[in-house]
């Protein structure tokens, strides 16, 4: 199902579909590319694959879960997804901007589309990891008022998954 963007974009349209979508295809392939250039196995001999088929899809789906895609003129361009972790928390999984449509601000704005439907279900807390050899998401997530739960003068890669945490302050 389409829905109407909540931040106007000329040409963007966000879509909330389930993870088995063929539009949904292009956010798994590239997350695949790019964890395994980047981690190799360093989370284990199973790399990306295993990663990204760690949840089933059901996780991500309507009344716990939710996973949105923006599209640009018809090509997914950015997308992510989140998934009951606890009663009041939603974890964020597979935040994705395409390479070719990086520092474009998509990432962002998949966040606040993330969080304001996170916040339409009821969820007051959010949670996500990522790994240590992803900086720019580090900065992101900062930038966006989420919380290290971690030690930002550590070295990531003693740390492994930064984790991070956000209050949803909810409408009314």
């Amino acid at each position: 199902m389409t829905r109407t963007p909540t931040l106007p974009t000329s040409g963007h349209s966000v879509l909330s579909l389930p993870m088995r979508d063929p539009r949904v295809r292009p956010l798994l392939d590239e997350l695949a590319v790019e964890y395994d250039t980047r981690y190799g196995t360093l989370f284990g001999t199973g790399g990306a694959a295993e990663e990204l088929s760690r949840y089933p899809a059901e996780e991500f789906a309507a009344p716990h879960g939710a996973l949105i895609i923006i599209q640009e003129n018809g090509e997914s361009v950015a997308g992510g997804a989140f998934r009951r972790y606890d009663e009041h928390t939603a974890e964020l999984k597979r935040i994705w901007t395409h390479s070719a449509h990086r520092r474009r601000g998509l990432a962002r704005r998949v966040l606040t589309e993330l969080e304001n439907e996170a916040r339409r279900r009821g969820y007051r807390k959010l949670y996500l990891t990522t790994g240590p050899r992803q900086p720019e998401a580090k900065n992101l997530y900062l930038a966006t008022g989420y919380k290290a739960l971690f030690d930002l003068a550590a070295d990531p890669e003693e740390i492994k998954h930064l984790a991070f945490s956000k209050d949803l302050a909810l409408p009314g």
